[in-house]
């Protein structure tokens, strides 16, 4: 599959699946993704799998949150921060559920490649 082309949602810095590099670079990159302590976890280094499921439902649970605190934060805050202030939060959950969203996307693919490659193991 390394001849393949990638998809833009591909994270730069993960090597192609088919190369010989590609397992050690997703799971840095998965590992950067979430809160460093995961790393203390041997399963996960161990079973690529196992990581990228992590992260996926780390990142969504993430990106949910974000979501989240979009719908209420104008309701919750609207006493407590002056018009300005509560837009530039508004601004601030925008722009990290955006983020979010791209990160959730990368992962994605990195984990239906891993899950690939499993299968054929």
């Amino acid at each position: 599959m390394s001849d393949q082309q990638l998809s833009s949602d591909w994270p730069a810095g993960v090597h192609p699946p088919g190369s010989e590099s590609f397992t050690e670079t997703a799971v840095a990159w998965l590992f950067d993704q979430i809160p460093a302590d995961y790393r203390l976890h041997g399963v996960l280094r161990r079973y690529p799998v196992a990581l990228s499921r992590l992260v996926r439902q780390h990142v969504a649970g993430c990106l949910e949150g974000t979501r989240r605190g979009y719908r209420t934060a104008r309701v919750d805050l609207r006493d407590r921060l002056p018009p300005h202030a509560l837009d530039q939060v508004m601004n601030a959950y925008l722009t990290e559920g955006q983020r979010m969203a791209s990160v959730l996307r990368s992962v994605e693919a990195v984990d239906e490649a891993l899950r690939a490659a499993a299968v054929r193991d």
